[in-house]
């Protein structure tokens, strides 16, 4: 039977053509060495090399063998090398889930930093609204969610990554766009695009609580998910609506992002969440970058 051990000293006797000079450098006695390139020669049915009392040369098979068993060691080195990589985290799958509102800044900066840090990992993204991504994490259908609350503490850990201030987005020839800054009695029976409760319940539920403290009753004209599609409805004059800061990216043609009163800021958060039972070391990575970010 042919072993890696065979392949080795075959691959340095052939580079060396001297059995003593191959010994000292795989770290051993001639006899042994020269008993196993001739068990290899056995198993194969052929001669590796020519060899006399003055010279080693290697036959027209041992060069074909030579170039064969090159590649079988690079071959084992990278896979051993990918194996302790894949376990100590430093290489491997990550299927993360990210809502669309994270990809205006956080998200982004994570998957760089990542590249940077730990070019073996690949980030597999997939675009979800944040109760679709806990569904998805809690089956294993993804292993990180860039998500809101709503999250099941009894099933996943989780740590805010990053926080920043809504801000209201209104037509640019409204009343309410030449005001610096907005109070939230500025507010009472103006035309508003809300957040659907069932598909963004956290900005739902975050609106309520503001708009029940100061007594503020908004005339309801929609209510939507997505950022990018409420933005386009008060592009055309159809209300005003909140959206993160960070949505100052997206195409801002006829519409302005107003401050709300430092008063009673309203503060969007962005969660990092993962199984319990997940302890693969690259979520640990992965969350040791967010926390700098």
């Amino acid at each position: 039977m042919i072993e890696i051990n065979h392949l080795r000293c075959f691959v340095v006797v052939a580079e060396e053509l001297h059995f003593g000079r191959a010994a000292v450098r795989l770290n051993m006695t001639q006899p042994p060495l020269s008993r196993r390139i001739q068990s290899l020669e056995h198993a194969l049915g052929c001669e590796l090399f020519n060899r006399n009392s003055r010279s080693v040369e290697v036959t027209e098979a041992g060069k074909t063998f030579y170039s064969d068993a090159r590649r079988i060691l690079r071959l084992l080195e990278l896979s051993l090398t990918s194996v302790k990589d894949v376990s100590d985290g430093r290489a491997g799958l990550v299927r993360c889930g990210f809502t669309a509102a994270s990809a205006y800044q956080f998200m982004p900066a994570l998957v760089r930093r990542m590249d940077e840090a730990f070019p073996g990992v690949v980030l597999k993204l997939k675009e979800m609204m944040s109760r679709r991504q806990i569904s998805a994490l809690e089956i294993g259908e993804i292993d990180v969610a860039l998500t809101r609350l709503p999250i099941d503490g009894n099933l996943f850990d989780f740590e805010c990554v990053f926080r920043e201030e809504m801000r209201l987005v209104c037509h640019q020839e409204s009343r309410l766009a030449t005001k610096p800054v907005i109070y939230w009695s500025d507010l009472n029976d103006v035309d508003m695009i809300l957040y659907d409760r069932d598909e963004a319940p956290h900005l739902h539920e975050l609106l309520s609580r503001h708009f029940v403290r100061h007594n503020i009753t908004p005339r309801v004209r929609q209510e939507l998910a997505q950022i990018h599609t409420i933005i386009s409805l008060v592009r055309n004059g159809i209300g005003v609506a909140f959206v993160p800061e960070t949505a100052s990216v997206l195409d801002q043609t006829n519409v302005v992002l107003r401050k709300i009163s430092d008063a009673d800021p309203m503060t969007f958060e962005l969660y990092i969440a993962w199984r319990k039972d997940n302890r693969s070391p690259i979520i640990q990575y992965l969350l040791d970058i967010a926390r700098e970010l």
